[in-house]
């Protein structure tokens, strides 16, 4: 009883470090990019909505994080089912989630630094939003990547008889 339980709580830790470390990231992420983007927006107010795009990408992490956090624990059983498993188990769940988990708090953070540098784009050269988008987006093809891993490395655990 105890050993199965102690496999739910490193699942349930794999599933809290994607969110959180995620999370962290792009709240670190969207802010230092929404710095630069509210001095752009006092001296041009009409290119808010531009500088708000490059502002909202670095969170893209935090919604990979949650997806990953919600994946696991569908499939532990936590959110309807039997909350049953091995240590080992527990423990390859906590491993399958931490790629989305630490990649997603340092891509988020250096996706913010890319959108403050794009920001200051926009702001001298406006029609130049196209090509700005792609410096801050090139970050994200990592975030995606390290979801992609995740999702595939839980969904082979589940299928696991550990």
């Amino acid at each position: 009883m105890i050993m199965s339980s102690l496999g739910v709580a490193f699942a349930l830790l794999g599933a809290a470090l994607s969110a959180l470390l995620s999370g962290v990231g792009s709240a670190k992420g969207v802010g230092i990019a929404g710095q630069a983007a509210a001095g752009v927006t006092t001296e041009d107010p009409n290119k808010f909505s531009q500088v708000l795009i490059l502002q909202l990408l670095p969170g893209t992490q935090g919604i990979y994080g949650l997806l990953i956090a919600f994946i696991t624990m569908t499939q532990i059983g936590v959110m309807g089912g039997s909350a049953d498993m091995s240590l080992a188990k527990g423990l390859l769940y906590l491993a399958a989630c931490l790629p989305m988990g630490v990649v997603g708090l340092f891509s988020a953070i250096a996706q913010g630094k890319a959108a403050v540098a794009s920001i200051g784009l926009v702001s001298k050269r406006p029609d130049q939003f196209g090509k700005a988008m792609i410096f801050p987006a090139m970050v994200e093809t990592y975030a995606i990547l390290a979801l992609l891993i995740s999702i595939l490395a839980i969904f082979g655990v589940g299928a696991l008889n550990v």
